[in-house]
């Protein structure tokens, strides 16, 4: 069965002329629309797009997918407006787009009080990293988007705040961030006062997303050093074990070892260093009582989680 997603992609770079425009229209990264289409391309065993100069032109094969799609999605869209209108129907379903941490803790658990206390709301779940999150609110594609902001007391001289261009946040969670380093030490303890980051300046370190990634480099660069960043990954999972083995150290967010917790690590809480989470959508309040029963609960189960990622975790002293 054909994506819709991608239909609409497709539908926009036949509108727009190119991937570039068709990425500003639908407010999608470029790299998203080129995935999307190579999906597509997959899907359908059709080639849909070919390089024409600098740019790209649909095939006779786009063209025909490409009216066909705007049909359906007109009147798909149609329905969808008409449906909307009948009392109750908006009311249940709620979509929600959310980071990998939020979706291995949060998400789950309000999941599961959505489905024991509102019977009948269908609650659709989607991964993506904020940037993409917030592309997918404005486009319409979810209701409601969890997003994150990193914050440092005392250097920042106000709290993050992701409300803008017609975004509302709602503050969820200000949790801490860790420093992640093996279970065997491989320095000595830091002195008294010291942020524990510069007695890590000489060795190797572990950067996630590009959000993070410019994060800890602020992190250092405050405590005095550049880091030698030698590896990359996305995957909190993955950056533990790297850790445990000894191959560098690195810095995670709370929710990141709730999600998951290596034996092989410990995790030092960090002075000062914050990361906001946010539930954030789209246009002017009341919001649809789904969404608004999604926020309550998101903001329930957030409000209960443990303030620390183990009993085991510790400020330096």
């Amino acid at each position: 069965m054909l994506d819709v997603i991608r239909l609409r992609v497709l539908v926009a770079v036949a509108q727009h002329g190119s991937v570039t425009a068709a990425a500003r229209a639908l407010n999608y990264a470029q790299p998203s629309i080129s995935h999307h289409i190579a999906r597509l391309e997959a899907e359908t065993g059709a080639r849909l797009l070919e390089r024409s100069g600098r740019g790209v032109r649909l095939t006779d094969a786009g063209r025909l997918l490409a009216d066909r799609a705007g049909e359906i999605i007109g009147r798909l869209d149609a329905a969808e407006a008409e449906l909307a209108a009948h009392v109750g129907l908006r009311e249940g379903r709620v979509r929600l787009a959310a980071f990998p941490s939020a979706l291995g803790t949060i998400v789950p658990a309000a999941a599961a009080r959505l489905e024991a206390e509102t019977p009948g709301l269908d609650l659709m779940l989607t991964e993506a990293e904020p940037p993409e999150a917030v592309r997918m609110l404005r486009a319409g594609y979810v209701d409601v988007a969890l997003v994150f902001q990193h914050y440092q007391q005392d250097c920042d001289p106000v709290p993050p705040s992701p409300g803008e261009d017609g975004t509302r946040g709602r503050l969820l969670l200000d949790e801490p961030i860790h420093l992640v380093t093996p279970l065997t030490p491989l320095v000595s303890p830091p002195a008294p006062g010291n942020d524990g980051l510069s007695a890590y300046a000489g060795h190797r370190w572990i950067a996630g997303c590009e959000r993070c990634r410019s994060y800890l480099i602020r992190q250092c660069a405050l405590a005095g050093f550049t880091p030698n960043v030698a590896f990359t990954t996305d995957d909190y999972v993955a950056v533990q074990a790297l850790v445990a083995a000894g191959l560098g150290v690195t810095t995670l967010p709370g929710l990141c070892l709730r999600a998951a917790r290596h034996p092989g690590i410990t995790a030092t809480v960090l002075p000062g260093a914050r990361r906001h989470v946010f539930a954030v959508t789209y246009g002017d309040p009341p919001d649809p009582p789904a969404t608004a029963r999604l926020l309550d609960v998101l903001a329930q189960v957030a409000g209960s989680q443990p303030a620390s990622a183990d009993a085991q975790d510790h400020a330096p002293r």
